[in-house]
């Protein structure tokens, strides 16, 4: 399958001439919007309906009327192959009638071209979060210290190692579908697909096989996902479609997208007393699965980890002729951190006190735990000031200060640049009430089946949906540390709804805090069955056995011990179990998790800015991380990495580029500025513990923490550096043409 899409950021469909493609050698067919019209059972899926006067449009995989973006699907076809395919598509003739596109979040709000002429406005909702809004106005009229700031958080393009893919294959007879999707989320697609294409869902097997990184690109039910599960059923043939990557820059949700209005208010002192944030968010052309509900996954952490008292947060979604955005790493905790880490170095400016001691005089006190903040939640554990002194110590900041000042007073053209960000980050999507009172569509437990085999070995099933985690390794050290055996005796399968039923999948670091909690309790279900066959084989009181390194021992007596494979064997033969009890030892565990956890870090940003060039260079990276208990402390370093990677990418490198007409200007990865290693330092890595007191193991989420920490921390070292010239904001990324023109700018 080949998508014809338009080339128009907004148009009228006149007309769609397919004759000349189904004419091509090889097509086994072709349709237009209009021919696919009365097939949907039902639009395209918005699971987040945030307000209950929300406006979304209708959203088809294939346009029948009008395009709103460039890249929106306007026809499809199908051929033996895919050239023959290729062939095809560009041989279908679309009649457009132009119109005029809205790119600019501002311009948005104005309706001054409204994208939708149905909805009649771009106001999709908006969302307010003001706890105490006359305490708000209050502290702002007796405050001796105020910051305004503005910030832009660019869109982004996740540019997943793989592209997306994917294959519908049809049963033969009995009306089945299996559909391999590279997708984050395989059971969330399954039930979507069902609304979506009118399948039942009990037909359909979604398998997520080895999925080349997501990032949250991926947790999402997409237009060709629907296309090709329609057209298997219509043609009783397999489809498969493969994106390009410049289908990915078009067509794949791009993350971020707002603009922040960023209020603070403080005493003679520098300490907070009220945060105000206003937020322009861009949707795109159409609300994608869970589009408006990403920048108020940030709502509650615009006062960062900060003790504040008066809070107010106000969210407007506005529709643009763009690709719509969605979920991109961290998904709304990114944009909250960059705000209030940007806003409380500006604070320190304008108080005359350094970064870190602003940060130390606002800390929530660690006695505070669990902390109820004006947000609204309930912060699990904290202990923010070790985290922060741990940092500035592998960082070395006093030699680094004195460095700079040396540089700065030689009038060195190569300038240093020091920064830093406290963060805090929300965890663990759950619990299901919660997100219910946020009209979340879905809950936030997670499943897990543990079964321990005849002949001694471990099968894990889990609801959770890896694609670069290491699941399957932290997973089975986890189920081989409670029963004592060895990790290779376990195996955990995954991402297969024929085998794992059961799950809500993979994004919001949720998977060991709630995925691996379920696995926990399956585990020790399993244990206590075992212990109490173990106690009947050996005629013991099964409250005096412990289970030590594989084998159940009654304690005091070493001699009298009987191994876990055996137990194993006893249940399945069923001989001689308790009366009562069911053979084989199996446990399925579906976790609905308190409270959110809430990980928090200090990560330090050292840069070097040519200021002849304007070019920005990242000389080292300091990272101290606490995400509660570790199972695998060498896959906790490989998620920092990749997270710091994406938020200093974004600080300095990425950006998506549309032009006034609605056009990507950005479409490939020679204008489109993803780094490599060699754009970067080694990172300096630490971390303290702090246990949460959510889940048994006492583990955060640290999948999302990098990317979290990592784009203000590199944005304050900028602004840092540029310092001696006036200057105090720039806008991400800070590309050498930016920096430069500031520095000319500044008249010094």
């Amino acid at each position: 399958m080949v998508a014809v899409r338009s080339p128009h950021a907004r148009a009228r469909i006149v007309d769609v001439d397919l004759t000349s493609a189904l004419a091509k050698p090889g097509v086994k067919g072709a349709w237009s919007g209009a021919d696919l019209a009365e097939v949907w059972a039902n639009p395209m899926p918005c699971a987040w309906p945030v307000t209950d006067d929300m406006k979304a449009p209708v959203h088809h995989p294939v346009a029948a009327t009008q395009a709103n973006y460039v890249g929106d699907i306007v026809a499809v076809v199908t051929a033996t192959s895919r050239a023959a395919a290729i062939d095809a598509a560009e041989a279908v003739v679309v009649d457009y009638e132009p119109l005029d596109a809205v790119v600019d979040l501002d311009d948005a709000g104005t309706d001054r071209v409204v994208v939708h002429d149905e909805l009649g406005t771009n106001r999709s909702y908006t969302w307010e979060l003001k706890p105490d809004e006359a305490a708000v106005d209050a502290a702002f009229a007796s405050a001796a210290h105020t910051v305004d700031e503005r910030y832009v958080q660019q869109r982004l393009i996740a540019a997943a190692m793989e592209p997306r893919g994917v294959v519908a294959i049809p049963a033969p007879h009995n009306g089945d579908m299996t559909v391999y999707s590279s997708t984050q989320v395989p059971h969330v697609l399954k039930v979507m697909l069902a609304v979506t294409a009118g399948l039942p869902e009990h037909k359909l097997r979604v398998v997520a096989p080895a999925v080349g990184g997501g990032f949250g690109s991926k947790l999402d039910v997409y237009a060709e996902e629907v296309l090709c599960v329609t057209l298997a059923r219509l043609t009783g043939q397999p489809v498969r479609w493969t994106e390009t990557r410049s289908e990915g820059g078009q067509a794949t949700v791009h993350g971020r997208g707002q603009v922040q209005h960023v209020e603070l208010a403080a005493d003679a002192d520098g300490r907070i007393t009220a945060v105000r944030v206003r937020l322009l968010a861009d949707m795109g052309a159409y609300l994608q699965l869970v589009t408006p509900g990403i920048p108020l996954l940030g709502a509650f952490l615009y006062h960062g980890l900060y003790d504040v008292a008066a809070y107010s947060f106000t969210c407007t979604g506005l529709f643009t002729n763009k690709t719509p955005t969605d979920a991109y790493r961290g998904a709304g905790r990114p944009e909250a951190s960059y705000a209030i880490e940007r806003a409380i170095d500006a604070l320190a400016r304008e108080v005359g006190i350094a970064p870190e001691e602003i940060r130390r005089r606002n800390f929530i006190p660690t006695d505070a735990f669990p902390y109820a903040s004006v947000a609204g939640l309930e912060f699990d554990s904290g202990d923010y000031d070790p985290n922060l002194t741990a940092a500035l110590e592998l960082a070395r900041v006093d030699d680094l200060r004195a460095e700079q000042a040396q540089r700065r007073a030689a009038g060195d053209p190569r300038q240093l640049g020091i920064g830093m960000c406290t963060y805090v980050e929300m965890c663990g999507l759950a619990p299901s009430r919660t997100l219910a009172a946020l009209n979340y569509g879905a809950g936030g437990w997670e499943s897990a089946t543990v079964r321990l085999l005849p002949t001694g070995t471990v099968q894990v099933i889990t609801g959770t949906a890896p694609h670069g985690q290491g699941h399957e390794t932290s997973w089975s050290m986890l189920v081989a540390d409670r029963l004592g055996i060895d990790p290779d005796q376990v195996e955990v399968l995954h991402s297969d709804t024929a085998v794992a039923p059961l799950g809500l999948d993979t994004y919001g670091s949720r998977s060991l805090a709630v995925g691996g909690t379920a696995i926990w309790h399956a585990t020790e279900k399993v244990i206590e069955k075992a212990r109490r066959i173990a106690a009947h084989q050996m005629e013991a009181d099964e409250h005096d056995l412990e289970l030590v390194d594989g084998t159940f021992r009654v304690r005091g007596t070493p001699s009298r011990e009987m191994a876990l494979a055996a137990v194993a064997f006893e249940a399945f033969t069923a001989h001689d179990l308790p009366d009562g009890m069911e053979p084989n030892l199996e446990a399925q565990v579906s976790w609905d998790p308190p409270n959110f956890t809430f990980p928090f870090g200090t990560h330090v940003a050292v840069v070097e800015i040519d200021t002849e060039t304007g070019h920005v260079a990242l000389r080292d990276y300091i990272a101290v991380d606490d995400c509660g208990n570790q199972v695998n402390p060498l896959i906790v370093e490989g998620q920092i990495h990749g997270g710091i990677l994406q938020g200093v990418a974004q600080a300095l490198w990425e950006e998506v580029v549309y032009d006034d007409a609605g056009q990507l200007r950005t479409t490939n990865l020679g204008d489109y500025l993803v780094p490599t290693a060699v754009e970067t330092p080694s990172f300096t890595l630490g971390s303290t513990v702090t246990p949460s007191p959510v889940n048994p193991m006492g583990v955060k989420g640290v999948g999302e923490a990098g990317t979290i920490g990592s784009a203000a921390a590199v944005m304050n070292a900028v602004v840092d550096a540029l310092s001696p010239y006036g200057i105090t904001g720039l806008d991400m990324p800070a590309s050498p043409e930016r920096v430069w023109g500031a520095i000319r700018d500044s008249g010094r």
